[in-house]
């Protein structure tokens, strides 16, 4: 709240409608990340002597490749990059292409016309609904989701209209479910595969339905696949560009944070239709100067090195097999994703002798506070809990230990599902 002497400013009646109005900073509800960080806090300080395991953050645990790394020093130094990159250089939206076509098998992306950089993902989600969404247009995503992909929408004075992902579905979207004045209405679609936070893994067979249906209604599609390279046990990583008649209806958000460990680099890039990818394009050049020409070198090295996110992902796959059996052994159930680093399981409805969750955020909780174990809560759609295996652990044997110590400390309870 804006304050003077302890009085109200006429500040506190300037704010607009979209973040709260006269009333914004007043609301006293706890978020669940706040939660979640109030909790972990509360642990510490009561458990000094206790380590905190974080199984919460989904951000990787590792350094980029020596070899980004090195890249990015050495363009750093050279004087010609040091300007503003507007919307991006050749170089990068050429790497961005081939990499498509290389590691996903997508033919025909034009680099000039169908390519754009984005400063990682959240952006380009945030911006995209700034090209389509009028007041009362629908954006259709799906939940549990990263909740940004409809803040946009409703700041714009459109709806947002969620459609649940449960296990009976494999954790894919019923698109015969959507209601039909709905779906006439829609103007974006946003998905996520895999997906966070349950882990699941779209199909070809999917994608070509998806085309099908956005097709009948008229609805672009916004498929972000930051994860879309980190697959496991033989499948291999899917693009919704590389389906007939995709770039027809949407486009795909790729970035470098997760399959790269280049989180805090801020690049990805948005590729498909051209004619999105040219209004996305001119939104963009009204909110940003591009991200610095280094980086973007940089970036097109380790796109130009898909074994880096190969040798990534080998590391997550066998975290994802030592924590699912130490789970199972404790009583979950418990399945090895295809993709991501998110393990995404129901939450048990109470203890034995001890207590009863109304809720996974209840489960979530007494794990921070009881058992300094972090995982983040999902009650969208069902109650479940979501384990990254991005926790710090350096090598082999320190992984093991770090799973070994949560069973040992979960080992004395007897969960009812």
């Amino acid at each position: 709240m804006s304050t003077l002497n302890g009085q109200e400013t006429y500040i506190q009646q300037q704010f607009a409608e979209r973040i709260g109005g006269a009333n914004y900073g007043k609301d006293t509800a706890i978020y669940k990340f706040e939660k979640i960080k109030r909790a972990k806090a509360a642990a510490k300080k009561d458990f000094p002597d206790v380590e905190l395991i974080d199984m919460g953050v989904g951000e990787p645990d590792d350094m980029a490749d020596a070899g980004i790394v090195a890249k990015l020093a050495e363009e750093a130094a050279k004087r010609e990059n040091r300007g503003y990159a507007d919307n991006g250089i050749a170089e990068f939206k050429e790497a961005a292409a081939k990499y498509l076509h290389d590691v996903f098998g997508v033919e025909d992306i034009d680099p000039v016309t169908e390519v754009v950089h984005s400063i990682g993902s959240k952006p380009a989600i945030a911006m995209l609904p700034s090209c389509f969404i009028n007041p009362g247009d629908i954006t259709i995503m799906t939940v549990p989701g990263y909740p940004i992909i409809g803040t946009h929408t409703k700041y714009l004075g459109g709806e947002v209209y969620t459609v649940p992902l449960t296990e009976e579905n494999d954790f894919l979207p019923d698109l015969d479910a959507i209601p039909e004045e709905v779906a006439r209405k829609a103007k974006l679609m946003y998905l996520n595969y895999p997906n966070n936070p349950t882990g699941a893994s779209a199909t070809k067979e999917f994608f070509a339905k998806v085309v099908d249906w956005a097709k009948k209604y008229h609805v672009v599609i916004v498929h972000d696949a930051p994860y879309a390279a980190l697959t496991y046990d033989g499948l291999k990583p899917l693009s919704f560009l590389s389906v007939p008649g995709a770039k027809d209806v949407g486009v795909e958000l790729h970035s470098l944070s997760k399959s790269y460990n280049m989180t805090g680099w801020r690049i990805g890039f948005v590729a498909g239709n051209p004619l999105i990818i040219k209004a996305f394009s001119d939104v963009k050049d009204n909110n940003d100067s591009g991200q610095f020409i280094a980086i973007q070198k940089a970036a097109a090295y380790g796109l130009a090195h898909p074994e880096i996110t190969e040798r990534i992902a080998e590391k997550y796959s066998r975290r994802h097999e030592l924590l699912v059996n130490a789970l199972n052994d404790l009583g979950f159930k418990a399945k090895k994703p295809k993709g991501s680093f998110f393990l995404y399981v129901e939450a048990p409805k109470g203890v034995e002798g001890g207590p009863t969750f109304e809720t996974a955020e209840d489960f979530s909780q007494f794990l921070i506070r009881e058992k300094l174990i972090s995982t983040v809560p999902w009650d969208d759609a069902g109650h479940y809990v979501r384990f990254s295996v991005t926790f710090i652990a350096d090598g082999e044997e320190e992984e093991r230990r770090v799973i070994s110590e949560i069973k040992r400390r979960l080992g004395d309870l007897k969960f009812i599902f």
